[in-house]
């Protein structure tokens, strides 16, 4: 491995399946995904077999508060301890290039490992590595249960940088088809494909760290984004994935009085990936109530005040009347078996409609109003779940990927789930692990 302190980089011994393993059914997406939807889970499952996959390496949420909970993190640890004594990794020392396409897009990344000394995920942090949404802390414990003691990690965590000039990833995207690939797969169940190139080029790596530490330059942070010195520079903003870096985040602040600074819990791996590329763009999440019990419109009402409901003729105009809104309303779609409906919100509490929904929805649920709320990803999804018996889906426009980095700086964190790096399908899929004990 190989430490660039200055951008908090480590170019980290990634392991990947030696030749043999069925890739196709290594890969699977992101444990946080199609948390309300378990026949996804089930066809993983049935495609999977009894194949080496990371399906068995990290625990679905959608069996979090199940029978199934528990004897799944036993077993995770217990499948990566079994794939290393049966030696089935490689190991690469360098960073990996990945190519994602998807629904006509294709993304661009590099993998690496980030220094969590320099990683703060609470309120009011100005450290280089930053959350963009409020961390839930309630969501940690199944995670930390996870890593703590496990052998490997395997991570679904994108993390963003904001490069306009494309200087970070973007030349090795121009010299990909020279470099070794380590990897080219159609991903399961309609998600696309994807592709990894080894950068065993020196002075290409040195070229990314360079880049690098001009983004983080004090001077061009303080231009580009007219701020003063009271802010500190935010080089890296949490894409996907904040409560499982949170998670590594708290297992080493416990572990590195007693294993000193020099262990490998210190860095996490993650794919980087610029918030100008071409082929990502920000999706709304959405929100489903389970089991409602009380009227939801007379608990809108008590919480945000005046708001004035206007019915839709289908689920499309309801959606379009969503996206399209201006000015300073908030327009949420309401789905239901009773039809679809827009609830404008004329003085609203927060800057983004996910934000005055939640300020709502948090204490509602609390106090009984609903079982539980689930958050989704695309329009099907809400729409499906939300016009099930007893359940109510709320439908929110999305926010322009080019606000991200300067909202954060100024305002701080974002309200969580406000946004979405793409939808469902588009999620990382886990490939790439990395030893931690």
């Amino acid at each position: 491995m190989r430490l660039y302190p200055s951008v908090g980089v480590q170019v980290a011994d990634v392991l990947l399946p030696r030749p043999g393993v069925d890739m196709r059914k290594w890969a699977v997406i992101a444990c946080d995904q199609f948390t309300s939807e378990p026949d996804y889970w089930k066809q993983v499952e049935n495609i999977v077999g009894a194949s080496p996959s990371t399906y068995n390496m990290v625990l679905p949420e959608v069996f979090l508060g199940t029978e199934k909970e528990t004897d799944r993190i036993k077993s995770t640890q217990q499948l990566m301890k079994k794939y290393l004594d049966e030696n089935i990794f490689i190991s690469h020392e360098g960073l990996i290039y990945v190519e994602r396409d998807v629904y006509g897009k294709t993304r661009h990344g590099l993998m690496l490992a980030l220094d969590l000394e320099k990683y703060d995920f609470h309120e009011g942090s100005q450290s280089m590595i930053r959350a963009t949404e409020g961390t839930i802390l309630d969501r940690l414990p199944p995670r930390i249960r996870i890593r703590e003691g496990a052998p490997l990690e395997i991570p679904h965590i994108l993390v963003l940088i904001d490069d306009p000039e494309k200087t970070v990833i973007e030349p090795i995207r121009n010299v990909a088809a020279r470099l070794p690939k380590l990897y080219d797969l159609e991903l399961m169940l309609g998600s696309g494909h994807l592709r990894g190139y080894f950068v065993d080029d020196l002075n290409l790596e040195k070229n990314v760290i360079h880049a690098l530490e001009n983004l983080a330059s004090r001077e061009r942070f303080f231009s580009h984004y007219g701020v003063g010195p009271e802010k500190g520079v935010l080089l890296y903003a949490m894409g996907d994935g904040n409560h499982s870096l949170a998670t590594a985040k708290s297992i080493w602040e416990k572990m590195k009085p007693v294993v000193g600074m020099n262990h490998p819990a210190r860095y996490a791996l993650i794919e980087l990936e610029n918030v100008h590329d071409e082929g990502l763009e920000f999706k709304p999440i959405h929100r489903v109530l389970f089991n409602v019990r009380e009227n939801v419109f007379d608990g809108m009402i008590a919480s945000l005040g005046s708001i004035r409901i206007q019915p839709c003729s289908s689920n499309q105009d309801m959606i379009a009347i969503v996206e399209h809104q201006t000015g300073p309303e908030h327009a949420i779609g309401i789905i239901s078996r009773e039809g679809c409906k827009v609830v404008r919100v004329e003085n609203p509490r927060s800057n983004l409609p996910a934000g005055t929904l939640q300020s709502f929805l948090d204490p509602w649920v609390k106090q009984g109003g609903a079982e539980k709320i689930d958050y989704v990803h695309g329009s099907e999804s809400v729409t499906v779940l939300g016009c099930q018996p007893g359940n109510i889906g709320f439908y929110l426009p999305g926010m322009s990927k080019n606000d991200l980095f300067k909202t954060v700086i100024l305002d701080g964190a974002l309200p969580r789930k406000t946004f979405s790096m793409g939808e469902a399908e588009e999620k990382r899929f886990y490939m790439e692990s990395r030893q931690i004990s």
